[in-house]
């Protein structure tokens, strides 16, 4: 119909089922020209050959861009520095690597004079928030195309029974159809065999860990330097925010760091059952608060920490090109500027454990500290600090008693 008729779409294409069966099914719903975007976030894939299948299904064009740098040191590291965790357990991994697509897609759209985007989340996940709330904040007048939400397809199984048909090349198969998605930061799995919560992801799923059973029987111990927050050497030696966390990603890996299985709540209002591997990420994650506990003042850490939950919910829900998380972002790097110094970190087995820390900014008083005899520290003050603090618990004693 000529209502449906678009000159041209810019795809977030990530070479998986999803958006391999989208810009086919693009191109006949639309008629319009496919332009293929595919973002280098340290995913580790041959993405010359996705390149190529993406010409081979229908595409146009494919821009194929590096945007790992990018990817670590502004988004990444700049979650780290807020500590997120969302529910207490989810290192954000695939949340934070959305409003960085989102942007780059925009910008070539914008570019290549294109009048829609499309993404190839589902109806029923948080990645098409993340995607459209990004692209709405950047150009409020960009057509969206979200193919699941129009396409006859109900499942999985029928997009790839749809590809094979269709003789789309595709990696997914009806023995293993859960969705995958990785980057830099972590790899995560869903759906198939991992619906049901009660059973255990088979060892034969996992990427980037191993079992821990089968680390190395030694410890393996690291460093880790900060500046204002970020972590910006290894064992000595400086590295770009890239170089570092991948680094990171092959010791903790090695070691089995970072696995993580957990049933979440998604914005649109269902649990959903995710398994994660996120090794560097857990690392960083736990020094960066090993350095803060040295050289924050007690009442920012404590404001700050009460801000976490917050913004690992914008994070998660898709508000990164918000007002109230850049607002929290300012005051997060505000609490970083002496959050700098040098972790010890042992790993082994599944395990990572902070034993040393150190810093110029350090507020850690030996001398206050110490159970042994100081020339500090009054002791018979700490009389008067008790009662006046006891003062209100005591008039409500009283009050009970009339």
């Amino acid at each position: 119909m000529a209502e449906d008729r678009v000159k041209k779409i810019v795809l977030a294409y990530s070479g998986g089922l999803d958006t391999s069966v989208g810009i086919r099914w693009l191109k006949e719903k639309y008629r319009g020209e496919i332009l293929a975007f595919l973002a280098d976030l340290g995913q580790e894939e041959d993405l010359e050959s996705l390149r190529e299948r993406a010409l081979e299904i229908g595409a146009s064009k494919v821009f194929l861009e590096d945007l790992r740098e990018e990817f670590a040191k502004d988004f990444v590291f700049s979650m780290l520095r807020a500590n997120a965790l969302y529910e207490g357990s989810y290192l954000l991994g695939t949340s934070i690597a959305r409003p960085l697509i989102a942007k780059r897609q925009i910008e070539i759209a914008t570019r290549e004079g294109a009048d829609a985007v499309a993404h190839g989340a589902t109806g029923k996940g948080n990645d098409q928030v993340r995607f459209e709330l990004g692209y709405l904040a950047l150009k409020p007048d960009i057509k969206i195309i979200a193919p699941w939400r129009e396409w006859d397809f109900k499942s999985r199984r029928a997009l790839i029974d749809y590809a094979e048909k269709e003789k789309i090349p595709i990696t997914a198969t009806l023995d293993k159809p859960y969705s995958t998605d990785r980057n830099l930061l972590h790899i995560s799995f869903e759906g198939g065999i991992l619906e049901d919560p009660w059973v255990e992801p088979p060892e034969d799923i996992f990427v980037l860990t191993r079992s821990p059973r089968e680390a190395p029987d030694k410890e393996t111990n690291i460093e880790l330097e900060y500046l204002e927050g970020n972590p910006v050497a290894l064992n000595g030696e400086r590295l770009s925010p890239f170089k570092l966390l991948s680094k990171l990603n092959s010791i903790g890996g090695e070691n089995g760091i970072g696995r993580v299985d957990l049933v979440e709540n998604r914005f649109v209002g269902m649990k959903s059952r995710g398994v994660y591997e996120t090794p560097g990420g857990t690392i960083l994650h736990l020094a960066h608060r090993a350095v803060e506990s040295i050289t924050m003042d007690r009442e920012v850490l404590h404001l700050r920490d009460s801000l976490i939950p917050k913004y690992s919910e914008l994070v998660y829900y898709g508000f990164w090109f918000s007002p109230e998380r850049e607002l929290l972002q300012a005051t997060i790097d505000k609490s970083q500027k002496n959050v700098s110094g040098t972790v010890r970190l042992k790993l082994y087995k599944g395990n990572c454990q902070v034993i040393g820390r150190r810093s110029e900014n350090s507020l850690y008083h030996q001398g206050l500290a110490t159970f042994e005899e100081d020339k500090v520290y009054n002791q018979k003050d700490a009389e008067g600090f008790i009662r006046l603090n006891a003062l209100r618990l005591m008039l409500r004693a009283m009050m009970k008693k009339t």
